[in-house]
């Protein structure tokens, strides 16, 4: 259940999220089963929440960056994610199987919270409103103003907390990346050195820069936005660093009492190769 959770509500709250929210409640529900339950839980919520949010455009940055660069219509980017996706689907369901069932422990200190009707509303409109500025049903700006103008009244505590540094950085990059695609000599190399290649080398490079980086790198030297696309979702897999999000479950199971980081770093790159390489060869030879 919190494996297939973090699979399909990533796909609309992005993997980042769908992390932040389920693996903290995972650790208090799973802490009673030993670490060993708790590793392999974490380690598949956060190979379920990086496959699952390769469905839509929102479910991660890369894809809303290669939705909008080679602006796409939502059919065919579906056309691109759902098969994908399905496979995906299928793997993580198939992972699950792997701990056998054991009854959980009842925790007689629950406190109860009660959720405030108004401001959950305006949250749920907010979000709708951004959907539909991604689906270009709503201008951006219009999406933009509107949370803005929420959050200086009702949350301007978060105008502060945004990470600026990341937001800087990425437009750091974008320039950079631009101002190298402009070079002949470089932008000539590059596209015959990945020219039907796309796939294999936005993975592995994924693995090095992360899947983000990797995207709008190399969206400056092809038109196969399929190709990326596929490559940089799956690129999300393997090394701790290939999606960004896979740092967020990290950080917190590393704070867990009585886990071990290192054990939790093995099952997690066993896990995420060996689905990595597994989805290269699918679809190398498909």
């Amino acid at each position: 259940m919190l494996s297939l959770t973090c699979f399909f509500s990533s796909a609309f709250i992005t993997n980042d999220v769908a992390l932040i929210t389920f693996v903290p409640f995972s650790i208090a529900l799973l802490k009673k089963q030993g670490a060993k339950t708790l590793i392999f839980a974490v380690t598949l919520e956060t190979v379920a929440a990086n496959l699952g949010s390769l469905l839509t455009p929102i479910g991660n940055p890369q894809n809303l960056f290669l939705y909008s660069f080679y602006s796409m219509s939502i059919g065919d980017f579906f056309k691109i994610t759902l098969p994908l996706g399905t496979i995906c689907l299928t793997l993580v369901c198939i992972l699950c199987v792997f701990r056998k069932n054991r009854p959980l422990a009842n925790d007689t200190n629950e406190k109860s919270y009660t959720l405030k009707k108004m401001p959950l509303l305006a949250y749920a409109v907010l979000f709708v409103m951004a959907i539909l500025s991604v689906l270009g049903i709503i201008r951006w700006y219009v999406s933009l103003a509107t949370v803005l103008v929420f959050t200086l009244i009702y949350k301007k505590e978060l105008i502060l907390k945004a990470d600026y540094i990341l937001l800087f950085t990425f437009i750091c990059f974008f320039i950079f990346v631009g101002n190298v695609a402009r070079i002949d000599t470089v932008s000539h190399f590059v596209t015959n050195a990945i020219h039907n290649r796309e796939m294999v080398f936005s993975a592995l490079i994924s693995q090095f820069i992360s899947n983000v980086p990797a995207a709008a790198m190399l969206s400056s030297f092809t038109d196969n936005a399929k190709a990326l696309i596929i490559g940089t979702n799956i690129g999300g897999l393997g090394t701790i660093i290939a999606s960004m999000a896979s740092l967020i479950s990290y950080r917190y199971i590393s704070k867990t009492e009585d886990v071990k980081a290192s054990r939790y770093l093995i099952c997690f790159s066993a896990v995420n190769f060996s689905l990595l390489l597994l989805l290269i060869s699918v679809y190398t030879f498909i």
